[in-house]
């Protein structure tokens, strides 16, 4: 097919009205699909089902050290649960504080602790005139909420094929001490799929910030959620820590909401002791304990990190062939009117389009007139603020395959016409 930027205007012209066309014939099929958000489908959910059968009215309660799960107590959580999560992690036990149901919640505790108390001895970040945190984009919306809510100044990171572009992390946090964090999905990042490289993580470890209180916040939020039996593999960024000497810089997060249920699992922080023991100063007062009856029934039911590895192969062998039929409507679709771009991920659960400038905004659009709800344009960046307006994150988890190829065939038919639109009007100028 010729592309469309090879077009004379009345050829333009002409494919934009075939197009009309196809898009008011799906419009008149009065669909409502929603592909705006991450969720599971209800097939992955039921795969976790038999975690309801671990724990019944005659089950024991204690864990393997003793500790009454029906009780107060165990700050950390329980041990059985440390050692499931710091496998996940890729971490030590001892390293862990396994906490209640969600990585996002323990995030923004995080930087509350750092906003209202402190890091290391230095001012609490509330007390200071400006904060600034770097966020690589295309980012995590729900991160950028965050930095957000607090009021710091958001800082645009452009991101590279093997992760954040670390020439300018290194170069910024060197010279700002007002800059005192970044956001990092460092395997299958939201939204690109992107897997970081031994030496993005290798220099990320030895950063050397101005400021004292400066953290890495490690949101390895798909560390087990591979597409296929290629399984990525990213360096040990805490171990990393210690071996350049800088143990206090990073903290890492990680849940199985994605795993068994959708903020019905359990999530974790880990961390060096140092950071540890100033996180428990606060934990102490703010609870008595999380939910470790949860914590047990996870544990017992995923005996080791390769019971959980078999278990997101059937994520996978659900989710896989979604994400390549979207991939394979793009390539059918948009290939020849050379119209965007995408990344095929190996892991996670989103695909990321990067449409021609300018038009990100109109897909969208377009698409919820048709019936397919989409991630608000601009929302994988700080404010969102799409410098381009080409960036849409498209979640193809949760519907039934037969409503995601529709889905699917609209986004490409409004991706078509958003660009005709923008040719057309180019030439008329």
């Amino acid at each position: 097919m010729k592309k469309y930027s090879e077009m004379s205007p009345e050829e333009l012209e002409a494919e934009k009205e075939l197009l009309r066309k196809e898009y008011v014939a799906w419009q008149a099929k009065g669909l409502k699909l929603d592909m705006s958000r991450g969720k599971p489908s209800v097939e992955q959910l039921n795969l976790s089902m038999p975690l309801f059968d671990i724990l019944d009215g005659k089950s024991l309660m204690k864990c393997m050290n003793g500790v009454e799960t029906r009780n107060y107590g165990q700050l950390e959580g329980i041990v059985e649960a440390q050692h499931l999560m710091a496998e996940i992690m890729d971490c030590q036990p001892e390293q862990v504080i396994v906490c209640g149901n969600s990585s996002l919640n323990i995030m923004f505790d995080t930087v509350a602790r750092g906003y209202m108390f402190g890091f290391d001895g230095c001012t609490p970040w509330c007390k200071l005139e400006r904060v600034k945190w770097l966020c690589p984009v295309p980012g995590y919306d729900r991160h950028f909420a965050i930095t957000q809510h607090f009021g710091f100044d958001m800082i645009n990171i452009p991101m590279n094929e093997d992760g954040p572009d670390m020439d300018v992390v290194e170069g910024l946090v060197a010279a700002d001490d007002t800059i005192k964090g970044i956001w990092c999905v460092p395997k299958y990042s939201n939204p690109q799929g992107i897997v970081y490289s031994d030496e993005v993580v290798r220099r990320m470890a030895n950063l050397k910030p101005a400021a004292k209180d400066f953290r890495v916040f490690w949101d390895n939020a798909y560390a087990v959620h591979h597409l296929y039996k290629e399984k990525s593999k990213i360096l040990n960024i805490l171990h990393e820590c210690e071996e350049a000497d800088n143990p206090n810089l990073v903290f890492e997060f990680a849940s199985t909401s994605k795993i068994t249920f959708a903020g019905g699992g359990i999530a974790a922080i880990a961390c060096n002791h140092n950071n540890r023991e100033e996180l428990k100063k606060t934990l102490t007062v703010q609870t008595i304990g999380f939910d470790k009856i949860n914590m047990l029934r996870h544990a017992r039911y995923f005996q080791d990190v390769e019971s959980v590895s078999k278990h997101m192969e059937r994520h996978a062998k659900i989710l896989r062939p979604k994400f390549e039929l979207v991939i394979k409507t793009m390539e059918e679709d948009l290939t020849g009117p050379g119209c965007g771009s995408w990344i095929s991920p190996k892991g996670g659960y989103f695909i990321t389009f990067e449409a021609p400038k300018g038009t990100a905004t109109r897909i969208v659009d377009l698409a919820a007139e048709a019936g397919v709800k989409l991630t608000p344009a601009g929302a994988p960046f700080p404010y969102h603020m799409d410098p381009g307006d080409s960036i849409i994150r498209f979640a193809p988890s949760l519907p039934p395959i037969e409503e995601l190829e529709e889905a699917a065939k609209i986004f490409t038919v409004c991706a078509r016409i958003a660009y005709l639109e923008k040719l057309i009007l180019a030439k008329a100028e």
